[in-house]
């Protein structure tokens, strides 16, 4: 789990650095998950969100698909104003 400024940062990070490298690899080391496994949310200035926070936000995203409490890279939402 890691806090980001913004999506774009991270997206840069997981794949546009020596990072996706590793990504190449994953499939040596994780079995194939069907089902969501990671989950973006916008944290409010000053909130340290815990491991909790983020398990509710994944099921949150397979209950309910991207909302602007739980998305992907793919379908993003804008940080609220």
């Amino acid at each position: 789990m890691s806090v980001w400024q913004d999506v774009q940062s991270l997206s840069d990070y997981v794949y546009k650095s020596a990072h996706t490298e590793m990504l190449k690899r994953r499939r040596e080391w994780f079995e194939r998950v069907e089902q969501a496994h990671q989950v973006l949310w916008w944290v409010p200035a000053g909130h340290r969100p815990d491991v909790v926070e983020a398990a509710e936000r994944l099921a949150h995203l397979r209950e309910h698909g991207a909302t602007q409490q739980a998305f992907t890279f793919r379908h993003a939402f804008a940080a609220p104003a």
